[in-house]
């Protein structure tokens, strides 16, 4: 009996550090040959755009695309990777416990991301798009839809040294881990500066990251003005997972187009919060998952439209709408050409897909800077191109319009664009901006007819402020043009 009460008295004693020990068990990473997997797809889509989207060297894709990574496999004088430039195609890893990734180009897409157990044998079967380019030549067209750029004296009012100045504020960055590829700025529709860093032009493609989602928001926005889709419309029960029990009488049927731009669509959060690499929308990204099911298989955890949180599969479920209301895979892969790249002169863009062939328009295009300023110039001039009518003054004024879950912290975020925090008085309040990683910005100020776009490849924290460089350039401008 002595020898029972002993026993007991040891086992209680104990007990504590064992809570301990389980508490120390439950912070191990149980996703992380899932990361070193989704590691090594990052290593392979940014290499494989580096190279043969981008068209830039292997030295330069390890020194600024590859920068991102903690620990890249190999360096530019070689490694543990496969170049095969025949096929324009990247494997990354050696053939251990980790599978080996890989990405291939395709023409008028980008590189896509292959599934682990694919190998380059199944690169044809990958999507592809071969729509012929829009007719003309873009180096004997004039600006904006091509690239003869006329060069005239700046408007009165607007200070070059002030101009130069701010060029100066972006590109020669105390920070080394702020990289400025390019800066252009515009006014009246008409580039008044742009700069490019050694090793870049006009031509060089780059990621957009997630200014890709203000692209996405404007080709739903041509559907919506067509009475294609709905802002304020449920989605419908077709776009539930498959294995939904009673779809008819699901809550998520409440969920509507609008909840999902504003990035409050109420599902349960699987794409951030530290997991953004290990699984969520990263094995879309990274590993050859599908896109669109990671998109529709959430839970909803809260009411509509009540809790802003930055989630890509809520961009990704609003794609996946727009797929449906178009009806036609085809169709579908030529949309964005055909309804907005090829009329405003975006010859140099690549909208990518899954190998599924749905988009990634929450990060995955491919384009340029002069690109991108077009872009911006469409919603300065209030959808309106060539006096054509493109995006409707509706559509405008819903993605500049606050979402209602972000009204007690800054109202900042609107339809997939950011807003000016309520905080920053030091620039026009009528500002709004693209933003994705790396520090992809296109920033429209209609008050002043200005777009600021500033590509760049930072990497490590990172920090680059849109709204501090729109700040800068603003200071070019006189009091007279400001106080518009």
């Amino acid at each position: 009996m002595k020898r029972l009460i002993r026993l007991a008295f040891v086992l209680v004693l104990l007990a504590p550090s064992a809570v301990d020990a389980q508490q120390r068990r439950d912070g191990y990473d149980y996703f992380g040959p899932q990361r070193e997997m989704v590691q090594r797809g990052v290593q392979a889509i940014l290499q494989c755009n580096g190279l043969f989207t981008s068209n830039r060297t292997l030295e330069q894709v390890f020194e600024q695309e590859l920068a991102y990574l903690r620990d890249p496999i190999g360096t530019a004088e070689g490694g543990d990777y496969l170049v095969d430039w025949d096929l324009k195609a990247v494997a990354i890893g050696a053939d251990d416990d980790i599978p080996v990734m890989r990405a291939a180009f395709r023409e008028g897409i980008g590189c896509v991301i292959m599934a682990p157990d694919q190998t380059f044998d199944d690169i044809d079967d990958l999507p592809i798009l071969e729509t012929p380019a829009p007719a003309g030549d873009p180096a004997s067209m004039a600006w904006p839809d091509g690239d003869m750029v006329e060069q005239t004296p700046l408007a009165a009012g607007i200070d070059p040294i002030a101009l130069q100045a701010a060029s100066d504020w972006a590109f020669d960055r105390e920070s080394e881990e702020q990289v400025t590829l390019s800066l252009i700025v515009v006014h009246d529709g008409e580039i008044i500066h742009e700069r490019y860093a050694p090793g870049v032009n006009m031509h060089t493609k780059t990621r957009t990251w997630s200014t890709a989602k203000s692209l996405a928001v404007t080709l739903m926005g041509m559907m919506v003005d067509e009475g294609e889709m709905g802002l304020d419309e449920p989605l419908g029960f077709e776009w539930l997972p498959t294995r939904a029990a009673s779809p008819e009488t699901d809550p998520r049927n409440e969920i509507t187009l609008r909840h999902v731009l504003n990035m409050s669509s109420g599902l349960y959060p699987v794409d951030s919060w530290g997991m953004e690499y290990a699984t969520g929308s990263g094995l879309a990204y990274w590993a050859g998952a599908s896109s669109a099911e990671g998109a529709r298989d959430r839970a909803q955890i809260r009411e509509p439209g009540t809790f802003w949180d930055y989630e890509n599969f809520d961009t990704l479920l609003g794609v996946y709408a727009m797929k449906q209301a178009i009806g036609d895979d085809q169709a579908y892969l030529e949309f964005p050409r055909a309804a907005l790249f090829d009329k405003i002169g975006m010859r140099n863009t690549y909208a990518s897909v899954d190998r599924f062939g749905d988009f990634i328009f929450s990060s995955q295009v491919y384009t340029t800077a002069r690109d991108l300023a077009r872009f911006g110039i469409l919603y300065e001039q209030d959808g309106l191109w060539h006096d054509n009518r493109l995006i409707s003054e509706e559509w405008i004024e819903f993605v500049r319009t606050p979402a209602p879950a972000t009204a007690e912290n800054g109202n900042f975020y609107g339809g997939q664009w950011w807003l000016v925090p309520d905080t920053r008085t030091d620039i026009p309040s009528d500002a709004y901006s693209t933003a994705g990683n790396r520090g992809q910005y296109t920033v429209v100020v209609p008050s002043h007819d200005v777009v600021i776009v500033r590509r760049g490849l930072d990497y490590g924290r990172q920090g680059f402020s849109q709204w501090d460089l729109t700040r800068e350039v603003l200071k070019a401008f006189d009091a007279t043009d400001n106080d518009r």
